[in-house]
């Protein structure tokens, strides 16, 4: 159990580093993807956070890179065997957000409404 544990530990410090989950998803949604493709998919990302997220993905065998000798330099991406594995969880993530968007907006709706009633509560004693 504790070797598992560790293993959860491991991928989530790849996956739940910013960016990866988004870079993950857009490889899953438009397949073989260029560098500067997935810089405009996102594009609140640097190019030097891009590089070392695709670098450490590369390393974990979620995504493979494919070179292309010629001028200028033709660099693709797209997820190996064992990223496609991720695709059901990371859609099912996906829908889990937008329910979770949905519900967030009401429970803070909820949430300040009842703090509101305590604070004036309060005030009045």
């Amino acid at each position: 159990m504790n070797e598992e544990k560790c293993e959860i530990v491991d991928i989530w410090e790849v996956l739940g580093r910013r960016w990866s989950l988004h870079i993950l998803k857009n490889l899953t949604t438009h397949g073989t993807v260029r560098f500067n493709e997935i810089k405009r998919l996102i594009p609140e990302i640097s190019s030097t956070v891009l590089s070392d997220r695709l670098l450490e993905l590369e390393r974990e065998g979620l995504i493979s890179k494919k070179i292309f000798p010629q001028v200028p330099i033709k660099v693709e991406y797209s997820l190996t065997p064992q990223g496609k594995e991720l695709q059901p969880i990371l859609h099912q993530l996906n829908n889990w957000v937008d329910k979770w968007q949905s519900h967030r907006i009401e429970n803070k709706f909820e949430t300040d409404n009842q703090n509101v009633k305590a604070y004036r509560k309060a005030a009045a004693r």
